[in-house]
């Protein structure tokens, strides 16, 4: 067999994992088997920053032996980390320990151009890694991207348009947050109807980076579209060796 990127990705903490007993580190299936698909060897890394504090030397030694890194999905992030003040009642899941790891990990990867896809969760620690703010809620339900699958208009010839090989995509969508303001260095290349960024890059910035605000996994084994985005890190990642 020929050699596989390796894909960092992030574990997420779970309260209840039934089928192990006991609470548990988790990604989700449908995710490591499309970097698989990819040519990739997706690793869960553990997040591990005592008291929400990580040690970026720490990090950037774990991180040194990836060839990429997907940032998942997952809980909210604490608004103190984008000065975003009180807490919305509709905030939820945040753990420190993981925010700290994840906005490290970020920090790290842009710091060293390292092969970077960003999903949901994801895109919003870039955001705010970058000096972004979110909206911390879209307004409930009628307003909220929950459990909708809906169309997003790409910005043409950009980076997530040539990936994909399309300027229009189906996205699976489960967030109730969005971009406030945007990130320095970064720019919008995907919408939904109703105005939501769905879709951030770096611009003028050659190295390979994509962030969505949408799930893709969750439609990429029948989508060849968002599988592509998959295939792209990991054909980045490969390239670096």
């Amino acid at each position: 067999m020929t050699h596989r990127p390796l894909i960092a990705i992030p574990a997420r903490f779970s309260a209840t994992t039934s089928a192990l007993r006991y609470a548990a580190e988790v990604n989700a299936r449908a995710l490591v088997e499309a970097v698989w698909r990819a040519g990739g060897e997706p690793v869960t890394v553990h997040p591990h920053a005592p008291g929400g504090t990580a040690d970026p030397e720490e990090v950037a030694a774990r991180l040194a032996r990836f060839d990429g890194l997907l940032l998942p999905g997952g809980g909210d992030i604490a608004p103190h980390r984008y000065g975003g003040g009180h807490a919305h009642e509709a905030v939820y899941d945040v753990d420190h320990q993981q925010d700290a790891f994840d906005l490290e990990l970020a920090r790290q990867a842009l710091a060293r151009r390292l092969p970077l896809l960003a999903v949901c969760r994801g895109l919003q620690v870039v955001n705010t890694v970058l000096g972004g703010t979110l909206h911390q809620d879209m307004g409930g339900p009628g307003s909220e991207h929950r459990h909708i699958r809906h169309p997003v208009s790409l910005t043409s010839d950009s980076a997530l348009a040539r990936t994909i090989g399309a300027d229009k995509a189906e996205a699976s969508c489960y967030h109730h947050q969005h971009v406030d303001r945007l990130g320095q260095g970064l720019t919008i290349t995907a919408r939904a109807a109703d105005g939501t960024a769905e879709a951030v890059e770096l611009a003028n910035d050659d190295s390979w980076f994509l962030a969505v605000q949408w799930h893709p996994e969750d439609t990429a084994h029948e989508d060849l579209a968002q599988q592509r985005l998959f295939e792209g890190l990991v054909r980045a990642a490969g390239a670096r060796g």
